[in-house]
């Protein structure tokens, strides 16, 4: 049997990993940013793959098409109040059946960054996450890093940005192809799994050559009231969504440090005070300042596990054209 080519070379695989979030997107943008200034480097250049849930997603796709952390920060700080912005005074009763939020004011920040640019214009290696609740079934936005990805480079960024980003109950879905996208936080609000399940399945990279920054929005560790012991739909309805994704970002976050060692893996995910922070309302100054302090004291850790790799050129797969 002939040895299997490996589609990226290189004796080692760095990948940046973006939690979801909402407007605490604000603090991954300025942990990036901060590093950048104080090391004076570009982030994107020391990662051969970049995986983005929700806001994670949007900042992934900054990145890939051009944009530096500084720019994205910028994007949070002058639209994020318009995005999320309800005139309505039945806001309350219409959350009860429809979309907290309209999808207009996050398409028109988006393409006023992005423009008309495609998905397949990243100069990195993408994995944005997604959901399909027509086939009941995970969606992930692929570049075309290998030869078999024929289809998502022809998606304009800003639909791929909507697609991820279509959190429920705060954002109406996306329909793309026939597809019914919403936020891929329901399954991987965490993506660093998907993106280590990406790097050692199709691009066969071995584990021992990867390293993964994993950077998420914020926590907060919540009282759990001993009324969901007893299980039930109103003890639940409260915490049920919150206490998913928590649990399948830190099952994501154990499963890569048990493949690759702790070593090799950086977590920055701060605990805040309960209620602090919102996906949809936030304390810009004091997000900022947190990113302030904690990519300080990530900056030693980050400098040793991942400023000495300089990732290779990454060369699309397009399909060739027919004249």
């Amino acid at each position: 049997m002939a040895e299997r080519v490996r589609p990226v070379s290189g004796d080692r695989f760095q990948i940046l990993s973006l939690d979801g979030g909402g407007l605490r997107g604000m603090f991954s943008a300025a942990v990036l940013a901060r590093l950048e200034e104080d090391l004076d480097i570009r982030t994107v250049d020391h990662f051969d793959l970049i995986a983005g849930t929700s806001t994670g997603g949007i900042i992934a796709l900054g990145l890939g098409l051009g944009l530096t952390p500084r720019e994205i920060l910028q994007f949070y700080t002058d639209h994020g109040s318009r995005i999320f912005r309800d005139r309505s005074r039945l806001r309350g009763v219409r959350h009860l059946l429809r979309a907290k939020y309209a999808a207009e004011p996050l398409r028109t920040a988006l393409t006023e960054v992005l423009g008309e640019r495609t998905f397949g214009q990243s100069a990195k290696r993408l994995l944005i996450t997604s959901y399909n609740i027509g086939a009941d079934d995970v969606y992930l936005f692929r570049t075309p890093h290998l030869p078999t990805l024929k289809r998502d480079w022809r998606e304009r960024a800003v639909d791929v940005a909507m697609a991820t980003a279509a959190a429920p109950t705060y954002l109406p879905g996306m329909p793309l192809g026939g597809a019914r996208l919403v936020d891929g936080g329901i399954w991987a609000n965490n993506p660093a799994m998907v993106a280590l399940t990406e790097a050692v399945g199709p691009l066969g990279v071995p584990l021992e050559q990867i390293r993964v920054f994993s950077l998420g929005t914020t926590t907060d560790r919540r009282h759990r009231s001993r009324r969901l012991d007893r299980g039930g739909l109103f003890p639940w309805a409260r915490d049920a969504v919150e206490v998913l994704m928590r649990a399948q970002s830190e099952s994501a976050a154990k499963q890569v440090r048990h493949f690759l060692g702790k070593d090799n893996v950086l977590r920055l995910n701060p605990t805040v005070p309960t209620g602090a922070l919102a996906l949809d309302k936030v304390d810009a100054d004091a997000l900022i300042g947190l990113a302030g302090h904690h990519s300080r004291d990530a900056s030693p850790a980050f400098t040793r596990c991942f400023a000495d790799h300089t990732a290779p050129a990454y060369v699309p797969h397009y399909p060739a054209r027919k004249d």
